[in-house]
């Protein structure tokens, strides 16, 4: 069982920055596949990034170049940089860890969730 805690959401103007950060708990952190979803007021929810156990990454298209996901397996933590913020990047931010997938932007390939981080961007 792993348990996933973010923490790092707030209230910014629209062109900062935040870092969200998720903890997880377990011995076997550096094998799993951490992702970040999000899910914005009356939308399904959608993949953001994603990073594997050799430190690959993969990113929503609507992110690249804004967003970086990192981890530090000392620390059994996984991070979202997020910066030039955009009103649109508003949303709920889920950290989800998983087996290693090739299906690494979808939901059910994540069998652990976090409780969710309120990330608000004003204009």
């Amino acid at each position: 069982q792993v348990q996933l805690v973010e923490s790092g959401g707030g209230l910014v103007q629209a062109g900062g920055s935040l870092r969200l950060s998720c903890a997880a708990s377990g011995r076997t952190f550096s094998r799993y596949t951490m992702a970040w979803f999000r899910q914005a007021p009356g939308k399904e929810r959608e993949f953001v990034a994603a990073i594997d156990w050799s430190d690959s990454t993969n990113y929503a298209d609507s992110v690249k170049g804004r967003f970086t996901i990192s981890r530090d397996n000392a620390k059994n933590t996984v991070y979202l940089q997020m910066n030039s913020l955009k009103p649109e990047d508003t949303a709920v931010y889920y950290c989800a860890a998983g087996p290693y997938t090739s299906l690494w932007y979808r939901e059910g390939s994540y069998p652990y969730w976090g409780q969710g981080t309120q990330v608000t961007v004003s204009s």
